[in-house]
């Protein structure tokens, strides 16, 4: 961990969600945010959900004044973009912790400030599914071995030996975040978390993680895709060679 980087025990925390049709989800994970004694700031990208995610968040944002902000992008442009771009939002202010997490409640939001306490050693902290063991309810046994191998994959390559390397419950130190170019963070889909890893921990920081539940989502769709797996797949070898080039 780098020492010029320093969080206080008095966190200003920011969580960055990204949406497509979740208004079934939006408004109560927002209120249950608001709740927790983090007190957060929320950040929604939404990608122009056609089935009003947009007009929930309006409504948060008159229910929480001054708490709560919507990104609304032209259309369908990916995870990791509408990531990147809640994190530019919240880095030009005065933030010292960005959350990440999902919006259909398979992350608990109760477990934030679990998340965010490590942070005062470490500067990033994972919502791990399998740290100690398997924490993970309602997946079918096809869904939880695609999930395991790829940690396992993802770790025979880029030899991280973290046991979540795909979680995107996460809470960075912000000023992690400003020192790292977030542009060389291409990834659309869920590989964008392993990449954002990568640039992290070749950044010098250090990653510790806190052991979740995580449950799968209720309400909505899943919106996993033979394309996301795909890029999965070759996402890391990208990395490794890029790792590789930087060194030479």
């Amino acid at each position: 961990m780098q020492p010029d980087l320093e969080v206080t025990n008095a966190k200003r925390v920011a969580v960055v969600i990204a949406t497509y049709n979740e208004r079934s989800n939006i408004e109560r994970l927002i209120a249950d945010l608001m709740g927790t004694s983090v007190s957060p700031h929320v950040v929604v990208v939404d990608d122009s959900s056609p089935d009003g995610t947009g007009q929930a968040v309006r409504m948060c944002m008159e229910r929480f004044p001054g708490r709560v902000s919507l990104i609304e992008r032209s259309g369908k442009l990916g995870y990791g973009s509408a990531v990147v771009t809640g994190f530019r939002k919240v880095l030009d202010e005065d933030f010292d912790v960005v959350v990440t997490m999902d919006a259909d409640f398979s992350h608990d939001p109760t477990a934030v400030p679990e998340l965010v306490a490590p942070l005062d050693e470490a500067d990033l902290a994972i919502g791990s599914r399998y740290i100690g063991g398997i924490r993970i309810l309602n997946w079918s046994m096809s869904r939880l071995l695609l999930s395991s191998c790829a940690n396992l994959y993802v770790n025979a390559i880029l030899r991280y030996r973290i046991s979540d390397c795909t979680s995107g419950f996460r809470a960075y130190r912000a000023e992690v975040l400003r020192s790292i170019d977030l542009a060389r963070a291409s990834s659309r889909g869920y590989s964008f978390l392993v990449e954002l890893l990568e640039l992290v921990l070749r950044g010098g920081f250090s990653a510790h993680e806190v052991p979740i539940v995580y449950t799968e989502r209720q309400e909505g769709k899943s919106k996993m895709s033979r394309g996301v797996i795909a890029e999965s797949v070759i996402r890391p070898w990208f990395l490794l060679a890029r790792r590789l080039s930087g060194k030479r």
